[in-house]
């Protein structure tokens, strides 16, 4: 149902039409949710006149995702479908000349590199490793297609990866032994191969191994998902690379050269902490990247830096951005003439681009209030392009000037599956947290609000804990959902958020149930004081991985809540070291391991306080996958078994294919129908 247009109504008229539109809106609905497209990956072509970008669909049906990709001009003209497989179509790369498309596909089973002509005619699988490809890049003369597969380190060609991978499909016993760290991560056991950077003609033939080194390159934890560059002339590649043995408590990435035609590679950055997002000017003179100064500190700010090649130096130019601003380099970007770098930064719950001047550091902000992500710059350096969204916006293709100005949304993929749906913004509110410090909240106020009656509300806690809520359309803790059924819903970023500064962000680290928890309940209190249509008697908290942690704090410190959810939360901090996979998290967070510093685990872990749950008897919903690694399964199993113990209302929903993450289609909805069923229960619902 499209809403009515109303830009050219008069006032009358127009107030009119606002309430027949009011009376048509409906709130979100899952299917709603569900049915959105989600772009991903804008890639300029060379000429300047087109944009590529992928389209992701989900499917209850086939309980799956699937992805496609589609071209538009950059004016907006002239949108359509440029893949249409049921396997996975991703990472549009065009070639120099513009004629070509190179992407990934799954449509063969293994993801490989395909090879689209433009000008019409069917794809071409490129290539066809045991191992599977994955992020093209092409060389400037267009001749090579630079790559990532997952490899045996010591096999020599795919003949040999192809042997072993069917000798691990046959083995009978499936037992592993295991004599070092980082088997697990995230939501899969690892096996022995490793991620190389490959180059293969644009003609096919065998592809050859440009890293036939142990070590993951590019890098697989904490890299900046950009973390393989083509020089402008084609003879080398820049790559993030962590070659520390104790990969499993070392953030340590640094940059690495290597020519093209393969040889020994060159360590370019020698900084112990993590180096990263590694882009060559378009001069060749520079590789701008960014780089934390505190070892082991996964959520240190990012600052820009630039690798002089001649003089094989670094230079620091995050100047305003560091030193003015407090702010955190994301993305990178250079300009045309390799004057300037374009940035995205996490910035007071916004995600901000600012241009920044490579000879100086000066950096001008040229979004506000707008979360941007995946910045291109046009070839001619005159126009930027990116993605943006909203709490009331999944992510749309917006083109502006190089200046920001002008910004224009030339995709609208969602406008009309979302166009009879009702979402109010986040409204942002300010308050004066523990130590008087200042901290921001959000407030979302439920469709269909009428400030006279009185609603229950849903207190949400981010993870991390270094994140943030932020104006955003979140694809998991979406707050439209949350509100729909009639909710109010509130999400604070209290000490340890980004986008705030960095001394802000590093108030958490050991004090995780301190101030942290002082601004939360502190931001409850104003939300009540300040917004009379809360109804204090009806209030639920939910929050995933720290948030959950923190359901877990709430269960043992306070009675405010009619009812918890707790999404993969942390319960037992020294139970947790021992069975997660990137150990420099806890022992920077709880200043060392659970030996060497036990009073500090004892001190911040919720399961110390497992009897007060029994006293203040909090309802608890408590949500696990059993894939996940980071926050392992035992951490909800535990928390399920003192609730239950000791005699508190409890639920555990356990998705044994799930990760940290709940990604499937019909896991997402038995999830949401399983919150909503919980919140309802116990707050009265609406």
């Amino acid at each position: 149902m499209r809403k009515i247009p109303i830009a050219a109504l008069s006032v009358a008229v127009w107030a009119a039409a606002l309430v027949a539109q009011s009376a048509l809106a409906s709130p979100l609905t899952f299917d709603d949710f569900l049915g959105t497209g989600r772009l991903s990956d804008p890639q300029w072509s060379p000429d300047g006149e087109h944009i590529a970008f992928v389209i992701t669909e989900y499917s209850l049906e086939t309980n799956k995702g699937d992805s496609d990709i589609y071209i538009i001009s950059a004016k907006g003209r002239d949108f359509r479908r440029l893949t249409h497989s049921e396997g996975r179509d991703n990472q549009p790369r065009f070639s120099p000349d513009g004629r070509s498309l190179a992407f990934t596909s799954s449509r063969s089973g293994e993801s490989q590199i395909w090879l689209l002509p433009l000008d019409g005619g069917e794809a071409r699988q490129l290539t066809t490793l045991s191992t599977g490809a994955s992020s093209p890049q092409w060389t400037p003369d267009g001749g090579h297609i630079v790559f990532v597969s997952r490899v045996f380190p010591d096999c020599a060609d795919d003949d040999c990866n192809a042997k072993r991978l069917q000798e691990e499909k046959d083995k009978k016993v499936k037992a592993k032994v295991i004599d070092e760290l980082f088997y697990v991560h995230w939501d899969e056991w690892r096996d022995d191969r490793r991620r190389h950077v490959f180059a293969v003609t644009v003609a096919g033939g065998r592809a050859q191994d440009l890293t036939p080194y142990p070590h993951e390159s590019p890098t697989i934890a904490l890299g900046s998902g950009h973390d393989v560059a083509v020089s402008p002339d084609g003879q080398e590649i820049c790559v993030t690379v962590n070659t520390d043995k104790n990969a499993a408590w070392s953030i340590n990435n640094d940059l690495f050269v290597v020519p093209v035609t393969g040889g020994e590679w060159s360590r370019i950055t020698e900084n112990p902490a993590n180096d990263n997002h590694p882009v060559y000017s378009p001069d060749g003179k520079y590789i701008a990247y960014r780089a934390m100064t505190r070892p082991d500190f996964e959520a240190d700010r990012y600052r820009l830096k630039l690798y002089d090649r001649e003089n094989d130096e670094s230079l620091d130019i995050s100047g305003d951005l560091a030193d003015k601003l407090d702010r955190s380099v994301g993305s990178i970007a250079w300009s045309s003439d390799s004057k300037r770098i374009f940035v995205q930064c996490d910035d007071n719950g916004y995600h901000s681009i600012y241009r920044v001047e490579a000879k100086n550091g000066k950096a001008k902000k040229l979004t506000d209030e707008m979360y941007t992500s995946s910045l291109i710059v046009s070839p001619d350096g005159k126009s930027i392009a990116f993605l943006r969204q909203s709490a009331t916006m999944p992510y749309e293709l917006y083109v502006a000037k190089d200046d920001g100005d002008d910004a224009v949304n030339i995709s609208r993929v969602n406008e009309e599956r979302l166009a009879g749906v009702e979402m109010n913004p986040l409204e942002p509110f300010y308050f004066e947290g523990a130590g008087g410090d200042r901290v921001q909240g959000w407030i979302l106020k439920p469709p269909a609000f009428d400030p006279d009656e009185k609603y229950p509300l849903i207190f949400l806690v981010h993870g991390g804990p270094q994140g943030d809520w932020a104006d955003i359309f979140h694809y998991r803790w979406n707050y439209q959902m949350f509100a729909a059924p009639g909710y109010v819903v509130v999400a604070i970023n209290p000490r340890g958020s980004t986008g705030f500064g960095q001394e802000f962000t590093d108030q958490i680290s050991g004090d995780w149930g301190g101030k942290v928890y002082e601004d939360l309940m502190l931001g409850l209190d104003f939300v009540l004081e300040t917004y009379p249509f809360i109804d204090r008697n009806r209030m639920a908290a939910a929050g995933p991985s720290y948030g959950g942690y923190m359901m877990n704090w709430f269960a043992g410190h306070t009675d405010r809540f009619k009812c918890l959810v707790n999404h993969d939360g942390v319960y037992n901090l020294e139970s947790m070291f021992g069975a997660t996979e990137e150990l420099w998290f806890p022992e920077w967070e709880l200043y060392g391991t659970p030996w060497s510093n036990p009073d500090m685990y004892a001190k911040w872990s919720p399961h110390r306080f497992a009897a007060k749950f029994g006293e203040l008897k909090t309802p608890m919903l408590i949500v696990h996958g059993a894939l996940d690694y980071r926050v392992p399964l035992t951490e909800g199993m535990q928390a399920f078994t003192a609730m239950q113990r000791q005699g508190v209302p409890s639920k555990f929903l356990y998705f044994p294919d799930e990760g940290h993450f709940v990604l499937k289609p019909l896991n997402a909805q038995l999830w949401w129908q399983t919150v909503y069923g919980w919140i309802a229960e116990w707050t009265g619902g609406r």
